[in-house]
């Protein structure tokens, strides 16, 4: 579970709940015709710009924001290493019988055992890592979208909200409840695209990137172990995928 993302929205929720609660009374920062403005337009937009198998492998790719857990970089490294010692030392068999945990690093690894060339297991495994990005793109999209839509449906409403005051001067009874719609549409549309869509989109971008280099540096990795290249080597150049502050030092090994 990403603590990160947890932090960021019951945080921003709970700042937004004290400073409303502050300020009066809460319930009048509730409008059912706002909700149904901004969170209908919201979806119905969403259903328009893209498939229905579209929306909702988005769905499933945003909780990756919440659940999925990447293999650390460094420890993919050294499982990789100690793969390629045992390799060297006792051929690519062996392998099998180890434990693997990651498990793109595991397919690969049954590719080598199983006796595939080298460029077969490059080009299976980047197609992988392409359709992957792809799928994680358009979970990206999805999210990128709701944030747009959102504050736009916010305008919307609030538009409405004024033609029903405009249209009704003459009852001032009716002149509050059209200007809460005014307004609340707009404050809806921008809490959900700046508190939730858009940092959203923001971390599937991140996490794709994340993910992606950690595939790459596995293929590289084990293209290294059919080649029989050397551990100590492998090691040095496989930590190039890592920013410099990440990377271990020579006296870590």
């Amino acid at each position: 579970m990403d603590i990160a993302t947890i932090i960021g929205l019951v945080l921003g929720a709970a700042l937004l709940f004290i400073a409303i609660i502050l300020g009066g009374p809460l319930v009048l920062f509730i409008n059912i015709p706002s909700v149904m403005i901004v969170a209908g337009g919201t979806f119905a937009t969403v259903m328009i710009r893209f498939g229905m198998s579209d929306v909702i492998n988005g769905i499933k790719v945003g909780m990756n924001t919440f659940f999925a857990k990447l293999s650390n970089p460094q420890e993919v490294i050294q499982e990789i290493v100690n793969l390629a010692n045992i390799a060297r030392k006792n051929g690519l068999i062996v392998l099998e019988q180890q434990p693997i945990e990651d498990p793109f690093l595991k397919k690969a690894i049954m590719y080598c055992v199983d006796g595939h060339e080298a460029e077969f297991i490059e080009e299976v495994l980047k197609k992988e890592v392409s359709l992957t990005v792809d799928r994680h793109e358009v979970g990206r999209k999805t999210f990128s979208s709701m944030g747009d839509a959102s504050p736009a449906f916010g305008m919307i409403g609030t538009l409405v909200g004024l033609v029903q005051m405009l249209a009704n001067m003459s009852d001032p009874a009716s002149i509050g409840p059209s200007m809460a719609v005014a307004l609340l549409t707009t404050l809806y549309g921008a809490i959900l695209a700046n508190l939730v869509f858009l940092p959203l989109a923001d971390k599937l971008a991140l996490r794709s990137q994340e993910e992606e280099r950690n595939r790459k540096l596995i293929i590289e990795g084990v293209l290294g172990i059919l080649k029989g290249l050397n551990p100590r080597v492998m090691e040095e150049f496989l930590q190039t995928f890592l920013p410099p502050k990440d990377r271990s030092t020579g006296n870590d090994r």
